[in-house]
């Protein structure tokens, strides 16, 4: 649950910025940003957000909003998975409206380039830094098979062979494509740098996880992480 908390957080803020507007579902003025591709299926932890709001209405009603529910939830997340916590300043508004386009069009794509990924940070005022540090989140996240089967069966050069074997166990060639496998095959469970580690000996799940090592720019910030955990967290 903590990694579809930081999923889920890191999803809303990419589009709009972080006004809850991933929570809003379909009406009348609203297309919800649930059904975009990088969401649907993938995107979870809604009920606990829903959870939370219920109880906090109950003892001071319309004070606190969805979104900064949103935010401590992502931060309690981290903590409990060994990762590291920040204070969280509160004060977010929530979003009336929701952007189906900019959730289809403005998070990160797994096929992405680096200089792609790069300049989708930057829309978002993160630099490449930035960029990589938050993608070491993907420690104790899990992505769905139809998300990395080309990349496991296609002998791709940028991935490590024994990786992939053990992968295809449970992303058959044929179907399954909803089934999880962990992008952190070491310590799927725990908020730690091994994400970097993997990426080094060409583990990297997703191609955009691998393209952060592969040759280009972020290469030296990702040995960085992954030789220091302290300067990571």
């Amino acid at each position: 649950m903590a990694a579809s908390l930081l999923r889920l957080h890191f999803h809303d803020c990419f589009v709009q910025g972080c006004d809850a507007s991933i929570l809003l579902d379909d009406g009348p003025s609203i297309i919800s940003e649930k059904n975009a591709l990088p969401n649907k299926g993938s995107v979870r932890g809604y009920e606990v957000i829903e959870a939370a709001k219920s109880k906090v209405e109950q003892l001071c009603p319309g004070v606190v909003s969805c979104a900064d529910i949103l935010t401590v939830a992502a931060r309690d997340a981290s903590e409990m998975v060994g990762g590291p916590t920040w204070l969280v300043k509160l004060g977010r508004r929530d979003s009336t409206t929701a952007s189906l386009v900019l959730a289809e069009t403005g998070l990160p794509n797994f096929k992405a380039p680096l200089d792609s990924l790069i300049s989708t940070f930057s829309d978002n005022g993160l630099n490449a830094r930035d960029m990589v540090a938050l993608s070491g989140a993907h420690t104790i996240r899990q992505a769905q098979c139809f998300l990395f089967h080309d990349r496991i069966y296609n002998n791709e050069s940028d991935i490590e062979a024994g990786f992939a074997s053990t992968r295809r166990r449970r992303c058959p060639v044929n179907n399954g494509n909803e089934n999880l496998a962990p992008l952190d095959l070491v310590t799927p469970n725990s908020f730690d740098n091994n994400y970097f580690k993997n990426l080094i000996q060409k583990k990297g799940l997703l191609e955009s996880d691998q393209m952060l090592f592969s040759g280009g720019s972020t290469d030296s910030i990702v040995r960085e992480y992954s030789n220091n955990p302290s300067k990571f967290k």
